[in-house]
């Protein structure tokens, strides 16, 4: 079992994330999460694509956990988001 934090920590590895936000849903049993993640290494990939990366660079801790669900952007989407 994983921790929101540990997987927060292993987004920002993986993925070289400057935000990563994990919200367990699972009601702290660690078997459900939510995340979102900003990541350059999302530029010029569409959200399939994205996710693939996501789900080769997590497939440990997926396989091992009952759902995931994911949100990605880059730093510039990321900021675009929030300018207003």
């Amino acid at each position: 079992m994983v921790s929101a934090e540990e997987l927060k920590d292993i987004i920002i590895e993986k993925l070289k994330a400057q935000e990563a936000q994990v919200h367990d849903i699972s009601g702290g049993c660690g078997q459900s999460f939510s995340v979102l993640i900003v990541s350059d290494v999302f530029v010029k990939k569409n959200k399939l694509a994205r996710h693939r990366i996501v789900n080769t660079e997590l497939k440990d801790i997926i396989s091992s956990i009952h759902a995931f669900t994911q949100k990605t952007y880059t730093v510039e989407e990321w900021a675009k988001e929030h300018s207003n």
